[in-house]
């Protein structure tokens, strides 16, 4: 019992209504029943001082007690409303007595027979006229209510009970459309989690009719579901794309391997030298791979220290520009105008630029150039950016080029010696330097990659 959420929600939902129902019931009864004990206290207190005060302005204008008008009243309230007086003079004799009628009504069937056990209450007023006391009149009612008052009370009692039953079953009904509401999100997350657990990737949650809270974790489970699928896909491609980086050298080096166990071919130093490269391309997959690897390694540690942009660029410029000359592209550096500050591993830093700087002189051609500068248009980063005049790319590419073996028009080609991973490492190496990457590039005309380190050092 009450295993599940609905039916916890529904019991303590249909708990507080019937518990917040049941005080409010009681109060309105408890409430209405002493003002209405109080409306006949007065009413009655009202009735009892025009008696009085009829008594006394009889015996003002008569010098006694007389029968009329002041007997028709008391025969009138002794009829009406059970209430009955008993007069007495000075001397404690009874002149007029009402209360004889109760037995002569009871006996003639004219009222409702007492119940065993009713109590009377009475109560003794002294009447005085000119300050001179003239006798004492006494008052006599049941204590409990008569006749048509009994009725009243009983009526308003079923009507207040009539609307707690009522209540209680729409709290009831509520409290089940309400529990149903509420948790029906929750059931959808339910399903599409056991749905993603089968490897369904393509399982979304419709946001419409959500409550808000729900809505977020049902935005968070879409997003994750996203986050998996691109994943899966990345990783069937990286899976293929490993397969077939690993083919085509693996292929040449078995073909010619048997070529020399068949005697098809003599060891020629040639030969073993295009058998020795392909090898060497292995290796290289391999030892790029392990870097992959160890720059998405989410305990990565980066020896973080202070240093200048300058002397960054300075540093880049003796390492690259005999490799740039080689080839025929110009290598240009703008050195900052003043000293910049930053937070960065060196050796990854490193790593990084001399990344984007090889991709920027594969894909250049002869007589083209690639600068690198220092922006700082971003508040707490500075930035290098790299800008080639080569091939470019398409503006549909651009989101891809850092997943593992991404080619954007598939040449990519070996002529280039790459393997497709290089910008992959950058990006994860970027990543655990908290650094931004902006790409812009145009088809034909060119790239620029403007790589952002932190200023300040927030690992700490």
């Amino acid at each position: 019992m009450l295993q599940t959420l609905r039916s916890k929600i529904l019991f303590y939902l249909v708990l507080i209504s019937m518990v917040g129902i049941l005080i409010v019931s009681f109060f309105i009864q408890y409430g209405f029943e002493e003002s209405f004990h109080s409306y006949l206290d007065r009413n009655r207190e009202k009735k009892i001082d025009r008696i009085i005060t009829e008594i006394q302005k009889d015996y003002k204008k008569n010098g006694h007690f007389t029968s009329d008008p002041v007997y028709g009243l008391l025969h009138e309230n002794a009829m009406s409303d059970q209430l009955y007086f008993q007069l007495y003079d000075r001397l404690g004799q009874i002149q007029m007595d009402s209360s004889n009628i109760r037995g002569m009504l009871n006996s003639f069937g004219l009222t409702e027979p007492e119940p065993d056990g009713e109590e009377w209450h009475s109560k003794t007023y002294t009447l005085k006229v000119d300050n001179v006391i003239i006798g004492r009149l006494v008052a006599i009612y049941p204590e409990g209510l008569i006749d048509d008052e009994y009725t009243f009370i009983q009526t308003i009692q079923l009507y207040i009970l009539a609307a707690v039953c009522l209540t209680i079953v729409l709290a009831i009904i509520f409290s089940m459309l309400f529990s149903k509401k509420l948790t029906s999100g929750l059931k959808k997350l339910s399903f599409a989690a056991g749905e993603l657990q089968q490897h369904n990737l393509d399982i979304r949650i419709p946001l419409s009719g959500l409550p808000t809270e729900v809505k977020q974790i049902a935005i968070s489970f879409n997003k994750l579901a996203e986050s998996l699928a691109k994943e899966e896909m990345l990783r069937k491609q990286f899976t293929g794309d490993l397969a077939h980086e690993l083919r085509t050298p693996l292929a040449t080096l078995r073909s010619q391997i048997e070529a020399f166990q068949d005697g098809i071919w003599e060891p020629t130093p040639q030969r073993l030298q295009v058998s020795h490269e392909e090898l060497m391309r292995l290796v290289r997959l391999v030892n790029e791979l392990e870097k992959l690897l160890a720059a998405e390694n989410p305990q990565i540690k980066l020896e973080k220290i202070a240093l200048e942009a300058g002397s960054v660029l300075a540093a880049l410029w003796e390492i690259f520009l005999p490799i740039f000359k080689e080839k025929g592209v110009g290598l240009h550096i703008e050195e900052p105008a003043q000293e910049e500050l930053f937070a960065a591993d060196k050796d990854r830093l490193m790593q990084i630029l001399s990344n984007i700087l090889n991709n920027a002189l594969k894909y250049t051609p002869e007589g083209k150039n690639v600068t690198i500068s220092v922006v700082t248009e971003k508040a707490g980063y500075v930035g290098f950016q790299i800008q080639d005049e080569g091939a470019g790319m398409k503006e549909d590419d651009i989101p891809h080029i850092f997943e593992r073996f991404y080619r954007g028009d598939k040449s990519r080609d070996r002529k280039t010696g790459g393997v497709g991973i290089g910008l992959s490492i950058v990006k994860a190496l970027m990543d655990a330097h908290k650094g931004v990457i902006k790409v812009k590039s145009k088809l034909n005309k060119g790239t620029s990659i403007t790589l952002w380190f932190p200023q300040e050092d927030d690992s700490e």
